[in-house]
């Protein structure tokens, strides 16, 4: 059993920065890659990106990358997602989730593809 915690988020005015931490217990987080994905009201929960078990690889979706960026401390059980030059269109609640795969393999941009959710971080971005 893996629980997951999303921290870091809060009000920002556009253009401001904000870091997100996700904290893992149990032994899976090293093992797979993992996810941010973020629902805005009335909408899907949409892929932001995501990381595979080493850090080596990343990918994010269009709307964020260049201002996004995923990192991971295995050694911390600890999943990040630095957020720059952020907009009202980044408001959302982001969750971070589990992989059942080592790599950025398969549908990963899909929240189909995860097994274990946080509860999710509020993130409001003001014009």
């Amino acid at each position: 059993q893996v629980q997951l915690v999303e921290s870091g988020g809060g009000l920002v005015q556009a253009g401001g920065s904000l870091r997100l931490s996700c904290a893992a217990s149990g032994r899976l987080f090293s093992r797979y890659a993992m996810g941010w994905f973020r629902q805005a009201p009335g909408k899907e929960r949409d892929f932001v990106g995501a990381i595979d078990w080493s850090g080596d690889s990343t990918d994010y979706a269009d709307s964020v990358k260049g201002r996004f960026a995923i990192s991971r401390d295995n050694a911390k059980n600890t999943l990040y997602l630095q957020m720059n030059s952020l907009k009202p269109e980044d408001t959302a609640v982001y969750y971070c989730a589990i992989d059942r795969k080592p790599n950025l393999t398969g549908r990963y941009y899909q929240a189909f593809e995860y097994d274990y959710w946080g509860q999710g971080t509020q993130v409001t971005v003001s014009s």
